[in-house]
C-alpha cells in the first residue's frame, strides 16, 4: 500500500477550498435508498472509499446503481433481491449497520455481518438491537452475524440509554415502514440525522423532531421517489479550519453550513485566531501566538470527537498547557503515541490528555491509526521540521475526498510514495 510523504515547514496555507458532502450523512442515506422501489437520485456525495464500498454492497444485493456524475448517484432498488450483504464488503465499513434498519424496513428481515471500521474502542450495537426489538423484531447475534426477523413492525416508544447517532438513524430507517407511531427519546441531534430525516421525508416518510432529542415517526405503507442533495461535511470543514490555523494561514472554506461549525469556530477564536463567517463561507486566519484552551468532546452540539485529534495537533503549538477530555470514544487517544514520535509533549490519564504547547514537531514515520488520526498526522506533518511519512493511509481515504489535492492547492506539499 502506498504511503503519504508530507514536506514539513512549508509556507502557511493560503487560498480557497470547497467542502465536500458529509460522509456521516451519505453513508446512511445510501442504505436508506433501498427502502423504496422507486428511483432515487442523491447529489453531493463525497468521492471517498466508504461510499464506493456501500455502492458495491448495493450492487451485490441486486440494486441497480449508476453514477450520473462523480458525485451524483442514481439508485433503483426495485430489483433488490437479497437481505444478506456480503461479509467481505461489510467488514470494511462501520456504517454498514444502517443496512439492518433499511433491509428490515423493506423486507422485514436482515442478515448482516457485524460491521468493521475504525478501532475506537468499544462501540456496542446494543441500542440498535434494543430499538429493533421494541418495534417487534426478533434479533439474534451469533457467529459474527446480526440476524433480524419480523413479520411486521409496530410503532412504539424507544428510550435510548445512551445518545447514539447510529442507533437513532437505524431505528428511524426501520420505523418509517412500521405500523403506527414510533417515538425515539434521548435521540442524537447531529445535523447528519436531520439530513437523513429530510431525505426520508422527501420519499414520503412522516418524521417530526429530527435535530431534537425526541423524534416522532408515523409509519407509511410505501415510500416513493426522491431527489436529495447531501449537506456539507462539517468534519472535513473543521479539519481544514484547524490546518489553516496550525500553519498560520489564511484559508476560505466554501459550501459550508457555519452553524454546524460553531464549536470549532468558538475554540479557534478563544485561541486568538480570526474566524470570519458569512452565509455559506468561513475564512480562518491564523495568529502568531495561539493561546492554550481546554476542550471537552460531546455529542452535537458539543465539540465533535471527530475533530479531537486534529485539535490536539493545533494545541501543541499553543502557548501554555491545554487539556482535552474525550467523552465519546474511550479508544480515541491512540494517535498520541504517534504524535509523541514527532516530538509532541502529551500525557494521557484515562479519558484526559494534557498537551504542553509551544512544541516544535519533527518529521517522522507514523501510522494512521484511524480516519481522523490520519488527518491529524497530515496537519502535524505540515508544521513539522523535515519530512513525515504516513502509512495505512487507506483510513484517510475512507473519509476525505481528494485531501492531498485540496491541501496541495493551498500550498502544501503532499505526495503518495510506494
Amino acid at each position: 500500500m502506498p504511503k503519504l510523504l508530507i514536506k514539513g515547514n512549508r509556507q502557511p496555507l493560503q487560498g480557497e477550498v470547497k467542502v465536500s458532502g458529509a460522509k456521516n450523512a451519505a453513508v446512511a442515506i445510501i442504505p436508506a435508498a433501498i427502502l423504496t422501489a422507486a428511483p432515487v437520485r442523491i447529489e453531493n456525495l463525497p468521492e471517498i472509499n466508504d461510499i464506493k464500498i456501500l455502492v458495491d454492497i448495493l450492487d451485490a444485493l441486486g440494486v441497480k446503481t449508476q453514477w450520473e456524475t462523480s458525485s451524483t448517484l442514481l439508485v433503483d432498488a426495485s430489483t433488490l433481491k437479497s437481505w444478506q450483504p456480503p461479509y467481505d464488503l461489510v467488514k470494511k465499513l462501520r456504517a454498514s449497520y444502517y443496512l439492518i434498519g433499511a433491509l428490515v424496513g423493506r423486507f422485514g428481515k436482515a442478515d448482516v455481518p457485524i460491521p468493521g471500521g475504525c478501532d475506537l474502542g468499544p462501540r456496542p450495537i446494543d441500542q440498535h438491537i434494543k430499538g429493533l426489538a421494541a418495534l417487534g423484531a426478533q434479533v439474534d447475534v451469533e457467529h459474527g452475524l446480526i440476524r433480524v426477523d419480523a413479520n411486521h413492525l409496530t410503532g412504539t416508544n424507544v428510550y435510548l440509554d445512551v445518545v447514539s447517532v447510529g442507533a437513532t438513524i437505524n431505528i428511524m430507517l426501520a420505523a418509517v415502514r412500521a405500523r403506527g407511531k414510533t417515538i425515539v427519546e434521548n435521540a442524537a441531534k447531529e445535523p447528519e440525522i436531520v439530513d437523513v430525516a429530510n431525505f426520508l421525508t422527501s420519499m414520503g416518510a412522516k418524521i417530526r423532531g429530527a435535530g431534537t432529542d425526541v423524534i416522532k415517526i408515523t409509519g407509511v405503507d410505501e415510500l416513493g421517489p426522491a431527489d436529495h442533495c447531501v449537506i456539507p461535511d462539517r468534519i472535513e470543514a473543521g479539519t481544514y479550519m484547524i490546518a489553516a490555523a496550525a500553519t498560520g494561514g489564511n484559508v476560505l472554506l466554501r459550501d459550508v453550513i457555519p452553524k454546524h461549525l460553531d464549536p470549532i469556530t468558538a475554540k479557534l477564536r478563544e485561541m486568538h485566531m480570526t474566524v470570519d463567517v458569512s452565509d455559506d463561507q468561513i475564512r480562518v486566519v491564523g495568529c502568531a501566538s495561539p493561546q492554550a484552551v481546554d476542550i471537552k468532546t460531546f455529542p452535537y452540539p458539543g465539540f465533535p470527537t471527530d475533530l479531537q485529534s486534529q485539535a490536539m495537533v493545533l494545541l501543541t503549538q499553543a502557548s501554555g498547557s491545554s487539556v482535552i477530555t474525550e467523552n465519546v470514544f474511550e479508544g480515541r487517544f491512540k494517535h498520541v503515541d504517534e504524535l509523541k514520535r514527532m516530538g509532541a509533549r502529551i500525557k494521557v490519564e484515562g479519558r484526559t490528555a494534557i498537551i504542553d504547547g509551544c512544541c516544535g514537531l519533527s518529521g517522522a514515520p507514523v501510522r494512521a491509526t484511524d480516519l481522523r488520526a490520519g488527518a491529524s498526522f497530515i496537519i502535524a506533518g505540515l508544521i513539522a521540521e523535515g519530512d513525515t511519512v504516513i502509512s495505512e493511509i487507506n483510513h484517510i481515504y475512507r473519509g476525505y475526498e481528494k485531501i492531498c489535492d485540496k491541501l496541495n492547492a493551498l500550498g502544501a506539499s503532499i505526495q503518495e510514495i510506494e
